[in-house]
């Protein structure tokens, strides 16, 4: 028996934040419950152990329960330092000796993968420990006593930095520490150092880790893994199966130009039922909730009450100082941009509450930054992000999905009428933004901006 061991023991007083960083939210989810899905869905893995400080179990306990997950069997109290979390452990599945496999990893490194998993289980047919690690790219020097000289410089060739899963049968590791607890001088590293110093007779073999399953450690960890999650749910797809949108009902606002318009077309052609609503079309404003809510029964009442996807590509630009602007355009931007953001998201919830779908919201590559000459654009465009990572921890309890594109500069008549005639090959084509606009919608992902850039040599 394969059971994983996900050590979340934690407080967070390091990254330094109330909640413990397992419990942090990154693309859409908390980091914790990221981990357990990759164990959740590896056939390798029979069962599943959390180990979780006991302020926090009530709060685990409600994780189990929404997710669903089937080989969660235990819920286990940690101690104050990590390898009280182990024998935690070991104690609970102690009638598992001889052909049980214990796979300790940590709740905080979300990416790990199935081929390392693959690897460690294999490993442990032939090994009785396991650890996982990457070679050091970093020359380590080693220090003296008052850490002002350098002692000695290791060869770099033989380093490695340590990783999780860390896996043993469960009769090494459960014998490690029995020798461990008997030494009153003790210092606990991690499990396969313990099983190192106490158990030198048995060989811990390494598999090769990889620079992704990082561990949330800092507060810049959490940006990182955003876009991590975001590289590899991109990549993971680029052979997307479209025809999954056969008989899905998309809705979009804006679909009259741009990328609004070439994503409907390409949802069309892969067999979805599309609905295109715009200002010059259907005579629909999503600055007015009442459009937005009446063009969405309408489709409603068409398809049977399903909608599975509620885009908003609608936007408007004008390049312009701020102080030249006209008052009541300004409002039409924002309440366009905006408002219409709200009105779209506000009308979509029953709909996508009732499907699971996805909200698709977009941004604008001026969100990080705001630019001279569309400060109203790029700002309303800035809070689209903001919105969407808002909502996604909202709605995720109702299964609602919701993400923004990040096109760079595209080829639109929007770009054309504020900056003129461009060369083609500095500028995005719609069309590509539409197809990673239609993956996007197909990918069990929310809480993510998806970046879109041009191809580069």
């Amino acid at each position: 028996m394969n059971v994983a061991i996900i050590l979340a023991g934690g407080v967070g007083s390091r990254l330094g934040y109330s909640t413990p960083k397992q419990f942090l939210k990154v693309a859409g989810k908390t980091v914790i419950e990221h981990t357990i899905d990759v164990f959740e869905r590896n056939g390798l893995i029979d069962e599943i152990a959390v180990v979780i400080h006991p302020s926090y179990v009530d709060k685990m306990e409600g994780i189990v329960v929404r997710n669903q997950w089937k080989k969660v069997k235990r819920i286990l109290r940690g101690g104050d330092e990590r390898y009280m979390s182990t024998l935690s452990a070991i104690e609970a599945y102690r009638g598992c000796s001889g052909d049980c496999n214990m796979i300790f990893h940590d709740a905080v490194r979300p990416l790990v993968n199935d081929r390392i998993i693959k690897d460690v289980v294999e490993a442990l047919e032939s090994y009785d420990a396991v650890d996982v690690a990457v070679p050091a790219t970093d020359t380590i020097i080693e220090v003296d006593e008052e850490g002002r000289y350098i002692d000695k410089i290791p060869k770099r060739k033989l380093l490695r930095r340590g990783q999780t899963p860390q896996a043993f049968k469960y009769d090494v590791v459960a014998k490690a520490y029995e020798r461990a607890m008997k030494d009153p001088d003790f210092v606990s590293t991690d499990d396969c150092g313990t099983v190192l110093k106490y158990m030198p007779e048995v060989k811990t073999y390494v598999v090769e880790g990889e620079e992704s399953n990082m561990k949330l450690t800092y507060k810049e960890d959490l940006f990182l893994l955003d876009k991590l999650f975001q590289l590899r749910s991109m990549t993971l797809h680029e052979e997307t199966d479209f025809a999954q949108l056969k008989d899905k009902v998309v809705v979009v606002f804006g679909g009259n130009s741009g990328i609004g318009k070439e994503l409907v077309e390409m949802a069309r052609i892969n067999g979805a039922r599309v609905f295109s609503f715009s200002r010059s079309t259907t005579g629909t404003d999503i600055s007015r909730r009442a459009d937005v809510e009446k063009a969405l029964a309408g489709v409603a009442e068409e398809c049977g009450g399903r909608i599975d996807y509620v885009v908003d590509s609608a936007a408007i630009l004008s390049k312009e100082p701020l102080v030249t602007m006209d008052e009541k355009f300004i409002d039409v931007i924002i309440r366009t941009n905006y408002d219409g953001m709200v009105n779209v998201a506000m009308a979509a919830f029953p709909y996508l509450k009732k499907s699971q779908g996805q909200l698709l919201l977009y941004t604008s590559s001026s969100y990080t930054r705001g630019r001279a000459m569309y400060s109203i654009y790029s700002s309303t465009k800035a809070a689209a992000v903001n919105f969407m990572q808002a909502l996604a921890q909202e709605w995720d309890c109702y299964g609602i999905r919701v993400n923004v594109i990040n096109p760079e500069r595209t080829n639109t008549p929007m770009r054309t009428k504020n900056f003129g005639i461009e060369p083609p090959d500095t500028l995005l084509k719609a069309v590509d933004v539409a197809e990673v606009s239609l993956k996007t919608l197909l990918l069990d992902i929310t809480g993510q901006v998806v970046d879109v850039k041009i191809k580069r040599d």
